[in-house]
């Protein structure tokens, strides 16, 4: 037949899916059980027939079980078939369907049974009138007794009624015990539906409290990528802020290198301008000698010529001598006229390297001033700039405090290590602790150069100054920071300007 399969060996071996739900939670009306007889004559099998409303969908694990009545549970089966599913799943109208039973498997006592729809998940969609496995009825047969089997039918009867009022009795005295389990049971029930809403509640409330922990992990998550990308800039800055650090400090041994060299041009040019001097001097102490040289000479020309009057020589001698004495006066007066040269040259070179000096020494103090308002803006830009890093250092370090906190309340070990500003080298004890590569000045004044400007600083101020070559530049400032009288001369320090301008006003009362 088409709407019903013999179930294989398998298929009758698998037990069938069941549960332990009561009576209570069963649908019933999803699948009705059509044609079912009072009773089934044993040993032969029997067909049961079934209709599917267009509300219930088959699946493939549901199965109809022949069920003794009284049953609690699905589990309390007493055979089974498993259903066959419908061709056309899709249709709203009802289904017909059957299933075979066949004898070998079918219960052997008259007993009261029922078929019964199970789905896939134990739950019954639908039961039968009750039957029975019995022969066929005997009321149609006529039975001849004697009195005597009579009488005894009749004390037997009066036994059976007897027993049927003790069953009576006893069933009501069940009915009484199962309305007490009913009545328990309810409120199991309600205890368990209890319980239940209160687990549904806690399931709620830990869910909602995993998302909200989950949410604030998220957010500290973020946060310590945050914290880790600005940490991550704070090491670029500083690492620029150091370079900057090291090309300043080469800027600075630069022109300490510059004043070195400028110094010692200035000491070689004290040098020459020495050695000039003493030429000089040697210049003129020659002419000197040379206009005694030509003094000796007059006065011996004069002594010649009185020589020549007191002589009563032949004339020719004295023509010769006369001769001689002009050749000799002539060779002096040469002499005296190239000397003179000399003198002029050797004077005019002195004046020339005069001007060389002068004007080296206001380069060499003009180069210096430079050289010290640039010291001064770099030690100025120094001192930013370390200020600047020991601020980037304190936040760092407040960055990773925080850091490590968010990271132990995560419940995570992290320790990473900290970023570390390189030290100075050999040194360093001697140096300012608070600096980072020493003291970017103390190679000017340990130079080897043993007349190396030193800097002094302005007694009212904090500006450094030379006090060697470079004195006039103290005595500029001076004007900058005092306020001097110019009627009686005395000094007022440049913030006490509103007392100096009453001083002044004083003298014109």
């Amino acid at each position: 037949m088409d709407g019903w399969r013999i179930p294989t060996m398998e298929e009758t071996i698998e037990d069938p899916p069941t549960s332990a739900v009561l009576l209570d939670h069963c649908h019933f009306s999803q699948v009705i059980f059509n044609s079912v007889e009072k009773f089934y004559v044993p040993g032969g099998d029997i067909t049961c027939r079934y209709t599917l409303t267009q509300h219930f969908i088959p699946r493939r694990k549901d199965w109809i079980g022949i069920f003794r009545v009284g049953w609690k549970t699905t589990r309390e089966y007493y055979t089974f078939m498993w259903v066959t599913l419908p061709v056309d799943l899709n249709s709203e109208s009802a289904k017909q369907e059957e299933v075979q039973f066949k004898a070998y498997y079918l219960p052997k006592d008259d007993e009261y049974y029922q078929f019964c729809y199970v789905d896939q998940d134990g739950v019954v969609r639908g039961a039968s009138i009750p039957f029975q496995f019995r022969p066929e009825n005997e009321e149609d047969i006529l039975v001849v007794t004697t009195q005597g089997e009579v009488e005894e039918i009749e004390e037997h009867n009066k036994e059976l009624c007897k027993e049927n009022q003790e069953l009576k009795d006893s069933c009501v005295s069940l009915q009484k015990q199962n309305s007490e389990m009913q009545a328990e049971l309810q409120k199991k029930q309600e205890e368990l539906e209890t319980l239940k809403s209160v687990n549904k509640k806690l399931e709620q409330k830990m869910k909602e409290q995993k998302d909200c922990w989950e949410t604030e992990l998220l957010q500290l998550k973020e946060q310590n990528q945050k914290m880790s990308s600005e940490n991550e800039k704070m090491g670029v800055r500083v690492d620029q802020l150091q370079a900057q650090l090291l090309t300043q400090e080469k800027k600075i041994e630069k022109l300490v290198q510059e004043v070195q060299d400028k110094t010692e041009q200035l000491e070689h040019l004290k040098k020459e301008n020495g050695q000039l001097f003493l030429s000089l001097t040697e210049q003129k102490e020659h002419q000197k000698k040379l206009e005694q040289t030509v003094e000796e000479m007059k006065q011996k020309e004069t002594a010649a010529v009185k020589k020549q009057q007191e002589l009563t020589e032949p004339r020719s001698k004295k023509a010769a001598a006369e001769e001689q004495l002009v050749q000799e006066v002539e060779r002096l007066k040469a002499k005296v006229e190239a000397g003179k040269a000399c003198f002029l040259e050797k004077y005019k070179e002195c004046q020339r390297l005069h001007r060389q000096i002068r004007q080296l020494r206001a380069a060499a103090r003009d180069q210096n001033l430079d050289l010290s308002k640039r010291l001064s803006e770099n030690k100025i830009l120094y001192d930013g700039l370390q200020r600047e890093k020991e601020t980037i250092e304190k936040k760092n370090e407040l960055l990773k405090s925080e850091n490590n906190r968010l990271l132990s309340y995560m419940g995570l070990n992290y320790d990473p290590l900290p970023y570390q500003a390189p030290t100075s080298s050999q040194g360093g004890a001697r140096q300012n602790p608070g600096l980072v590569y020493g003291n970017p000045y103390s190679g000017i004044q340990e130079s080897s150069a043993p007349n190396l400007l030193s800097i002094e600083p302005c007694p009212t101020c904090t500006a450094d100054f030379a006090d060697d070559i470079f004195d006039h530049t103290l005595e500029q400032h001076k004007p900058a920071v005092y306020l001097n009288c110019p009627i009686c001369g005395k000094t007022f320090p440049a913030k006490e300007k509103q007392i100096f301008e009453d001083h002044v006003f004083c003298h014109a009362l």
